[in-house]
């Protein structure tokens, strides 16, 4: 079997990569859509079957409180150095299906006029490496891709984030696609492969929470130098969940991200406005709900919970901001599990603010 050193050459790893990006930057570019594709993967999307050979493309399913159609969900991580994985590896294709998809593209680009020099010698590596056993020390080459393996495991290949800015991370798995047995974890050198962590960070991405809408007293129109209470009952809001999963022959992995509510912020809107407590933040009560309802009776005490206008909104509004910050937390396929950064999500409320009409006698 030939098997070339470490050492990253133009006719080692190199080549090949070059090669592999010839073809995936002038054809569908499959490095980087086998999970979750352009737009990202929704729902609906499923692994299994189709109809042109043993196994499909891997997706990502999402299900439980997560955004529509697979787009990005609406937590703000309260960590600012924290983000999701902006590209990963996952099961791609079977043997045959792999063959039948590399070996035309690679036929495709070595046909084209004026593919020559170090692009056509990089297209030769390549196909040496997936028909040929060439390969290097950590990374072995195939023979005829596998087909006599076909149906005993997948080959893998990257998976570009959607939701990554930035398109040099999003790039930067940038492996070729290798073979991975069923039951058994990708090669070491894979960091970047698909875990449940992985999996866990992307349900976090996608999460929605629900809408925060605050009970005030009094509602909506408030007095200047009056107490206004602010308070969510535990009806209101309660823990949610979303789960990322990968389903495909040999390959079944799964994890769960668990948000629950521990805080509540009020930002009045105005600089003219004292809050309860002083910070802001109001912690969540042991009934898990946050605050107290104001009742008859209690016009005369300081509420846990709210804020005092200081000055009328005069003929507008202020933006009442009431932001609930979630304890984020996540459990995964074989008893994996931890904490992810606190998540943040809030909404506008608008506030009128009068003054206290005095009657002179």
């Amino acid at each position: 079997m030939p098997v070339r050193s470490t050492r990253r050459t133009f006719v080692g790893v190199t080549a090949l990569t070059l090669a592999f990006s010839v073809i995936a930057f002038t054809q569908a570019a499959y490095a980087g859509k086998p999970v979750g594709s352009d737009k990202g993967a929704t729902t609906e999307e499923t692994g299994g079957g189709d109809g042109t050979g043993i196994y499909a493309t891997a997706r990502i399913t999402y299900s439980g409180s997560v955004a529509a159609n697979g787009s990005k969900g609406n937590v703000t991580s309260a960590d600012v150095n924290w983000t999701p994985p902006p590209c990963w590896y996952a099961p791609y294709l079977g043997a045959k299906d792999f063959k039948k998809k590399m070996s035309q593209d690679i036929e495709s680009q070595m046909n084209a006029p004026g593919m020559g020099g170090h692009a056509g010698a990089a297209l030769s590596e390549l196909k040496r490496h997936y028909e040929d056993e060439y390969g290097w020390t950590d990374t072995p080459g195939y023979k005829d891709y596998n087909v006599d393996k076909d149906g005993e495991g997948m080959f893998w290949a990257a998976v570009e984030n959607p939701d990554e800015p930035d398109l040099l991370k999003r790039n930067s798995c940038n492996d070729l696609p290798f073979w991975v047995d069923n039951g058994e974890a990708p090669p070491p050198q894979y960091e970047q492969a698909v875990t449940p962590e992985i999996l866990a960070a992307l349900a976090y991405q996608h999460m929605q929470l629900p809408d925060t809408e605050v009970s005030l007293a009094p509602e909506q129109t408030t007095k200047v130098n009056l107490p206004t209470w602010a308070w969510l009952d535990k009806a209101v809001f309660d823990e949610v969940q979303a789960t990322a999963a990968i389903n495909v022959p040999g390959f079944n992995i799964e994890a769960t991200t668990t948000a629950r509510p521990v805080s509540l912020t009020l930002e009045p809107g105005t600089d003219d406005a004292v809050t309860y407590p002083a910070s802001g933040e109001c912690v969540i009560n042991n009934d898990d709900s946050i605050g107290e309802p104001y009742a008859r009776g209690k016009a005369n005490r300081t509420p846990p919970c709210g804020i005092k206008y200081l000055r009328s909104s005069g003929n507008g509004t202020y933006n009442l901001q009431a932001t609930i910050t979630w304890d984020i937390s996540w459990t995964g396929t074989g008893g994996a599990g931890g904490d992810l950064p606190d998540g943040t999500f809030g909404n506008g409320q608008a506030v009128t603010v009068q003054e206290i009409q005095a009657v002179n006698r």
